[in-house]
């Protein structure tokens, strides 16, 4: 086996067991976790640059999929925003000894903030940092059922999935399942707690999660541990040369 090669973590219960793909470099820490968006995976350009400055600097660095992403098992349909932090938090729990330093793109940005609230909950240390690129928050009610028609609403609900379009490739199914589960983890409806320092990067020129959206976000996160670097020409991925150096520069500056 090589570092290049996927290892496999079994999670959930005998009725929902998924197994999991995951990477790791050893280093020194805090370590740097990848949080992948949506239909996602970890071998993505942004990932796989981090990996490679891991490997540069000797920090340490966990990547994986989430269930139905990637390298994992599991079908796409049958994930939920709950689901898929129940996922990353048993990677952090198998893999992560110490706090770390949680790196989410798109709705990886939301997952991170999940994780650092579920934390808190359980009692365990604050997360060392987060770096969130572009982050979706809510974005199951604000970027998705928010702005459906009508027609599509009642497809979502009553037919379970909607096929929609994507730029990045095949339409994606969007289920009922996915758009209620996240009503139950929904973060606006509160000021965010996150207890570490977060740096967001944001392209203003992302037609899937607007800079205004990272701007709500940024108006419900403690002022003095919060930084936004806005992109003028930057886009959803920002996965340009320049915008990687940005994202290496935000870990670095939290790390």
């Amino acid at each position: 086996m090589t570092v290049n090669d996927p290892q496999f973590l079994d999670v959930g219960t005998a009725a929902d067991l998924r197994r999991l793909a995951w990477r790791r470099r050893e280093g020194r820490g805090p370590a740097v976790v990848w949080l992948g968006g949506f239909r996602s995976d970890m071998l993505a350009t942004k990932a796989a640059a981090l990996d490679a400055w891991a490997q540069r600097t000797g920090r340490a660095f966990v990547r994986f999929d989430y269930s139905g992403h990637g390298e994992s098992e599991g079908r796409f349909e049958d994930g939920t925003i709950s689901r898929w932090t129940a996922d990353a938090l048993a990677v952090l729990d198998a893999l992560v000894a110490d706090a770390p330093i949680l790196v989410g793109s798109s709705m990886g940005g939301w997952i991170a903030l999940l994780i650092a609230r579920e934390r808190a909950r359980r009692g365990l240390p604050p997360l060392a940092g987060l770096v969130l690129i572009a982050p979706a928050v809510d974005f199951t009610e604000r970027l998705m059922w928010e702005h459906f028609h009508e027609p599509v609403r009642r497809q979502v609900m009553e037919e379970g999935t909607f096929l929609r379009p994507s730029a990045y490739g095949d339409p994606y199914p969007i289920t009922r399942a996915l758009i209620e589960d996240g009503r139950k983890n929904l973060l606006f409806d509160a000021p965010i707690l996150p207890g570490a320092p977060v740096h967001i990067l944001q392209g203003m020129q992302d037609p899937d999660v607007p800079w205004k959206h990272a701007m709500t976000l940024v108006e419900h996160l403690p002022g003095d541990e919060t930084v936004i670097t806005l992109i003028k020409d930057g886009d959803h991925r920002l996965s340009r040369d320049e915008d990687v150096e940005r994202l290496i520069a935000a870990v670095e500056g939290i790390a």
